[in-house]
């Protein structure tokens, strides 16, 4: 891309109408700069990289209908897209910034975002979400840009949906739509896969809409007493109806496979606790640089790529403290405000490895317009997970991208926060010590004479509990130090009184 062409995101740009209330903004910023979003050598190898770039969607290919009165489910197929949200006196700044992470969001879901509008109004239109005068701007704008599909800025309701479709003429979803897109599009595990799509069908359930004779109700009597006669009798369920007890049916299918990867994740979190190993959950806002700093604390490998919700399937990685103490970093899916309720719910046992950390690593974009929202909304939803009381430690990511009185503001934001950047590891020692710093230690503290032969014991030491004093003795192996309760009852046997 040479220097004169707009990045896709600043595309979201324009005209503002002081007559019209609709307000049009410039410069969005949800996505980091081409420049310095690229990854480097701690990122490891990125096949997923390559793997995922190779689908991507072909503009100018269609086979819908014109008309979209006639036909009411169709395949998501973003395109060309204008951005429309609402906000009320006093909210512009923060209605800009959530339009500018909707133009993300579209982005990232294979869309190029042509424009972008605001209007200002108490509420929404319960009818068309932007009142019918507006929604009359909205088409004329989308028939001048040549747009083919309309995103609002909000969870729009059926009727809402319908009302604004049959106005503009192009076809209409809402910010939950694309969203659930994202997720489908970057699932990769079973587990990932079965909970996008558990979202879906929520989100789909109270939508279904029927039309023509394929979903009237089958009718029974004689053909001039207003019946359909022979052949129409039946157990009396229209389509409509039978779609939704297949949805249901499908719904529970999936929640009970759901259930069943459960044991498995609580085996491997079982196990980590019985040999007292702690755990360091990465949460925080989509796009902030979870990944990429997983990478450079652990070398892991993990995907990393300047798009919103990269990642959707939680990464466990072993890293070791400067004492040999073993303890796990989990990368975990990120947020975005207004995250659909379906999602939280399909996502909850992903979201667990956050509830049952020993510490959060709460990882926050210093270059984003507004950290104090992207801020608010994670802890909002870790509270929702249950894990409100675990340590947290603050960290600006991509702190290179900041000057010095974005930096005396964040730290006014969060006094106790720590500055890093993943591209090139500034901070990031300093980030190591804290979150050693913060584990807990071992429960027991216990002077045990380990014999030879038992050296499995000792290596288990060095690994899990903090060794306060070692000797080489006659009859072994002398260790004075605080471990895990289970490898405190493995000691029993050699304790000794020093």
């Amino acid at each position: 891309m040479d220097e004169t062409t707009p990045d896709p995101v600043d595309r979201v740009l324009a005209r503002a109408d002081a007559h019209s209330g609709v307000r049009v903004f410039g410069a969005a910023q949800a996505l980091q700069d081409a420049a310095t979003a690229a990854g480097g050598d701690t990122d490891g190898e990125q096949w997923d990289r390559e793997e995922r770039a190779a689908l991507r969607r072909v503009p100018g290919l269609s086979t819908e209908l014109e008309d979209v009165t006639e036909v009411e489910y169709r395949q998501l197929r973003l395109e060309n897209v204008v951005l429309v949200g609402v906000h009320s006196q006093g909210e512009t700044e923060d209605a800009e910034n959530s339009l500018r992470e909707l133009a993300a969001l579209a982005e990232t879901a294979g869309a190029v975002v042509l424009d972008g509008m605001l209007q200002r109004r108490p509420h929404p239109d319960p009818a068309t979400y932007v009142g019918r005068g507006k929604a009359q701007e909205l088409r004329d704008v989308v028939a001048a840009l040549g747009a083919d599909t309309v995103i609002a800025d909000t969870e729009l309701a059926p009727s809402q949906r319908r009302a604004l479709e049959d106005v503009v003429k192009v076809k209409v979803i809402d910010r939950t739509t694309v969203i659930l897109d994202i997720f489908s599009q970057h699932a990769k595990s079973r587990e990932g896969k079965a909970q996008v799509e558990l979202a879906q069908l929520e989100y789909l359930l109270p939508r279904l809409r029927g039309w023509g004779d394929s979903m009237s109700r089958q009718a029974g009597g004689q053909v001039g007493a207003g019946g359909a006669g022979m052949g129409s009798r039946g157990p009396g369920e229209t389509k409509i109806e039978l779609d939704r007890r297949r949805i249901r049916t499908r719904m529970a299918l999936l929640r009970r496979q759901i259930k069943e990867f459960g044991p498995a994740r609580e085996a491997k979190r079982a196990e980590r606790k019985r040999h007292t190993v702690p755990s360091v959950a990465i949460a925080g806002y989509t796009n902030a640089g979870k990944s990429s700093l997983l990478n450079r604390l652990t070398s892991a490998g993990v995907l990393v790529e300047n798009a919103l919700f990269a990642t959707l399937d939680a990464t466990v990685r072993r890293s070791e403290t400067v004492d040999g103490r073993i303890y796990t970093l989990t990368d975990t899916v990120g947020f975005v405000r207004n995250l659909p309720h379906q999602l939280v719910e399909a996502f909850r046992s992903t979201l667990e490895e956050v509830a049952d950390a020993d510490v959060v690593l709460h990882v926050v974009d210093a270059s984003h317009p507004d950290p104090a929202a992207q801020l608010a909304t994670v802890r909002d939803v870790i509270g929702d997970v249950g894990g409100r009381d675990i340590p947290e430690i603050v960290v600006f990511n991509k702190a290179d991208l900041i000057d010095d009185d974005a930096r005396l503001l964040l730290r006014g934001l969060e006094p106790t926060a720590l500055f890093v950047s993943s591209r090139t590891g500034a901070g990031i020692d300093e980030l190591r010590e804290v979150v050693e710093q913060t584990l807990p230690l071992p429960a027991a503290e216990v002077t045990a004479l380990v014999p030879y032969d038992r050296g499995d014991l000792v290596s288990a030491v060095h690994e899990t509990g903090i060794i306060l004093e070692q000797a080489h003795e006659e009859g072994g192996t002398f260790l004075h130090a605080r471990v895990g309760a289970h490898l405190a009852a493995q000691l029993a046997p050699f304790l000794v009184a020093r």
